[in-house]
């Protein structure tokens, strides 16, 4: 029986907790842009009894996504991909932030639709910030979902003037993630593959705790308090909902994106916060 491959890019507390709960019993192909996380990460799954491989990736660099698709299918057949890459608005300029969290997830569908099996599903883990922008225009939409991933930043509402900030540049990428599974769940489809995203709120990750903790901290503590739920989630919860929408119960599922935020789009929506 041909060894089934699970790849996690993002080595993250979002990312290693689908990384457990999918990956026993098979091959995880692990990459992450950190060599020192992806070590650390690695070591984790192995103390652990599970099977791992590690590659270094920038998903910013299609040269690199490929040879990791090519890794992966070297290793067996690719029946999960799950993207957890990407960077946040305080921890990037507005450009890395693009070519990261919008360019880079378009070019990790392009290149893993050659590889995934058939059945096979990917996730990417997106953001409830892809929910906080106004509508954009039909053409717009149009252009985030089926231009080519190389060509996606020549986009002329994607050039500087258009996007003065990171915030503004991870709202943009997080929208464009929901679009791209829809456009994506297309071509997935004719290998017999679905592809999904999940948007999270505030997740207790590290991650999270940079965030609450550097001068947009305060913004993240009046989500929390607006929201239904009161609260952080951990990453397991959404692991938990990863491995739905991963699985075979989900069959039916393809081209959506799942929120996960506890409430806070409700409470924008509700007026009790600002919208970004």
């Amino acid at each position: 029986m041909k060894t089934e491959v699970i790849v996690v890019i993002g080595a993250g507390g979002i990312g290693m907790a689908i990384a457990r709960r999918q990956g026993f019993g098979k091959h995880i192909l692990l990459a992450d842009f950190n060599e020192t996380l992806l070590a650390a990460a690695a070591k984790q799954l192995e103390e652990a009894s599970y099977q791992v491989s590690t590659l270094k990736v920038d998903v910013s660099s299609r040269e690199s996504v490929r040879a990791l698709a090519d890794k992966a299918a070297s290793l067996g057949s690719v029946i999960n991909l799950v993207n957890a890459a990407g960077v946040s608005p305080n921890m990037a300029p507005p450009e890395r932030v693009l070519a990261v969290d919008l360019c880079g997830s378009a070019v990790v569908f392009e290149e893993f639709e050659r590889v995934i099996a058939e059945g096979g599903s990917a996730l990417i883990v997106s953001s409830m910030a892809g929910h906080m922008m106004p509508s954009l225009s039909k053409d717009q939409n149009y252009a985030l979902a089926f231009t080519p991933a190389d060509d996606l930043l020549k986009l002329p509402f994607l050039n500087a003037d258009a996007v003065p900030n990171s915030m503004v540049a991870y709202i943009m990428s997080k929208r464009a993630n929901h679009l791209r599974v829809q456009a994506s769940s297309i071509s997935w489809g004719k290998r017999g593959a679905r592809v999904n995203a999940i948007s999270p709120g505030i997740i207790l990750t590290p991650l999270a705790l940079h965030e609450l903790n550097s001068p947009i901290g305060d913004m993240y503590r009046a989500m929390i308090e607006a929201s239904p739920a009161k609260r952080m989630a951990s990453p397991d919860e959404i692991a938990v909902a990863a491995n739905f929408l991963l699985g075979p119960d989900a069959g039916f599922v393809t081209g959506s994106d799942l929120l996960i935020d506890g409430g806070v789009i409700s409470a924008m929506l509700a007026g009790l916060l600002p919208t970004p």
